[in-house]
């Protein structure tokens, strides 16, 4: 019989990982995605919680291109457009 372990997520305990780096890094993820809604809602008010949670986990999962396009190279966004091929 085979052991496996497993790390479960601290802030979604329904998502397992097999190594402890994996499910750091989607604790840490879901950490700034809850950072990035509380300001959303901060800077437009009218954003429903849901809204602000759905962009504040949209911006976290895609951290690399949102730094590249703050760092003056907007076309790092193009990446995240539908239809846009990847690294182009």
């Amino acid at each position: 019989m085979a052991v496996e372990t497993l790390y479960r997520s601290s802030r979604d305990p329904e998502q397992l990982f097999m190594d402890k780096a994996a499910a750091d890094r989607h604790d840490q993820m879901l950490e700034l995605a809850e950072q990035l809604g509380t300001v959303l809602r901060q800077a437009v008010p009218s954003l429903s919680e849901n809204q602000a949670e759905e962009a504040g986990v949209f911006m976290a999962r895609h951290r690399e291109q949102f730094a590249k396009a703050f760092k003056r190279n907007c076309d790092a966004l193009d990446e995240l457009l539908p239809g846009t091929p990847a690294g182009d």
